[in-house]
């Protein structure tokens, strides 16, 4: 009976945070930060400018580093943080606007999907030539949202899976993949979920999902799981340095704007041992890596051998 009150007033608080961030997404910017990290109960903070409550402009760094978890981790399975899925499910459709929030997630895009195509093929051997490389490839997509991978990758053959806590980034993943006339299958569920149930997948992507999971360790675990015996398995994320605080965070959240404050935790990027480590405990090593950055003069995103922000992995079994 007590777990089942936690787990109701988890899901009360994962709402009464998804409210509140609706508001604030379009609140005008103000000199010094406002902090919408309200206990339930009161009313949302930021709700207009006028009624705003300003942090003092010191206090940044701990709202970065040490942003309150006011919702509980664990609504369905240990990796999920209740309080990320409801944040990502206040986007609806701006899911797929390029000049919305995922902005930066919409020109990221050619350099993932160039990234898992071009491994896929040299693990398993070039496609079939008709356009469709990964025809045949089974592939999950790990915290897909509104759909931005899954489609792509769809289009170029694979067999796509997309899986998603946030049944709010389902739906509207769904209903954009039905309108593109792609055969897609989206599900509301955890990654813990589909490894007990036997899952697996030639490709496995995880990409800028790490730094938004409660427990890391057993995430990673959890996604060998899900990969079949000869397959790959894909993550991209955040490393913690000084410099993605800066970069990541500060200019991208807070002075640039490219994302909606509060999108990522500092203290929930993750450095490139804390993935192999875990990863080589299930037995697998990663045998490439790269960093990803950004050109202001070009407007997009190119890989390159700074590892320092954006970052991606592939690994498989030893």
């Amino acid at each position: 009976m007590q777990s089942q009150q936690h787990r109701n007033k988890d899901l009360m608080d994962a709402n009464h945070l998804r409210c509140k961030l609706s508001l604030v997404r379009d609140t005008p910017p103000a000199h010094t930060i406002r902090s919408y990290w309200a206990h339930p109960g009161q009313k949302p903070l930021a709700a207009t400018a006028a009624r705003a409550t300003l942090v003092p402009l010191q206090e940044l760094l701990i709202m970065i580093i040490i942003s309150p978890d006011l919702v509980t981790p664990n609504v369905d399975a240990p990796s999920i943080d209740a309080a990320d899925v409801a944040r990502f499910e206040a986007l609806g459709d701006e899911w797929w606007s390029e000049r919305g929030p995922m902005r930066q997630l919409h020109k990221l895009n050619p350099v993932r999907i160039a990234f898992i195509r071009n491994q896929i093929l040299a693990h398993y051997g070039t496609g079939p030539a008709d356009g469709l490389p990964l025809a045949g490839r089974r592939m999950l997509d790990i915290g897909c949202g509104g759909g931005l991978l899954c489609e792509p990758l769809a289009r170029l053959g694979a067999e796509i899976t997309g899986i998603d806590p946030g049944a709010g980034n389902v739906d509207v993943a769904r209903l954009h993949g039905q309108r593109s006339g792609l055969v897609l299958d989206y599900r509301a569920t955890s990654a813990e979920a589909l490894a007990a149930s036997g899952a697996s997948f030639d490709a496995v992507l995880a990409m800028e999902v790490v730094e938004h999971v409660a427990d890391v360790p057993g995430f990673v675990a959890t996604l060998t799981q899900l990969v079949a015996p000869n397959g790959l398995l894909f993550m991209a994320t955040l490393n913690r340095t000084l410099k993605s605080m800066a970069l990541a965070i500060v200019a991208a959240e807070y002075v640039l704007r490219w994302l909606p404050r509060g999108t990522h935790r500092w203290s929930q990027f993750v450095q490139p041992g804390e993935l192999a480590r875990p990863l080589s405990r299930a037995g697998f090593r990663i045998f490439d890596r790269t960093g990803v950055v950004y050109n202001p003069l070009a407007d997009r995103w190119h890989t390159h051998s700074d590892m320092d922000v954006n970052y991606m992995i592939v690994a498989k079994r030893r």
